[in-house]
């Protein structure tokens, strides 16, 4: 399903600015090796954007995707429990960008399941919006390790 409708919570002055800022972050990018540059923006519910851009490392796995790179600067900034939305954008111009693996595990870390995750295509022309419940079924989380 491809909308640029706003999600639920976000007004659509909020989803244009959450937008633009998840493709201005993918210009922060340094990339490279993949040359695959990726932004992302979290929003918070005081309307702050936390942008991330991937970072690339000679040393591949030394590299970190713009999620989790969003998700530090949030975190450390105070705001780990206030997210309203998150959005990322690729280089790719006819399809959208999902979160890897590892980032949707990091985001299940801080963030609702009913958190809504927009993936963007290079110019955000188009969007693609699921839930991160929808994104990462049957999760592992947090409370999990409460039930011990």
């Amino acid at each position: 399903m491809q909308t640029n409708i706003a999600p639920p919570g976000l007004t659509d002055s909020d989803f244009q600015t959450l937008k633009t800022s998840a493709l201005r972050a993918r210009e922060l990018s340094y990339s490279p090796y993949s040359k695959f540059r990726v932004g992302c923006s979290i929003m918070t519910e005081s309307k702050t954007c936390f942008l991330g851009a991937n970072v690339e490392n000679a040393s591949y796995g030394a590299g970190i995707c713009a999620e989790r790179t969003a998700i530090v600067k949030a975190v450390t900034s105070g705001h780990a429990n206030d997210w309203i939305c998150l959005a990322i954008s690729g280089d790719a111009f006819d399809t959208c960008i999902s979160p890897c693996g590892i980032c949707r595990q990091a985001i299940r870390e801080f963030a609702s399941l009913k958190l809504p995750i927009v993936m963007l295509n290079g110019d955000g022309s188009k969007c693609i919006v699921r839930t991160l419940q929808e994104l990462l079924p049957m999760s592992f989380g947090p409370e999990d390790l409460e039930k011990q």
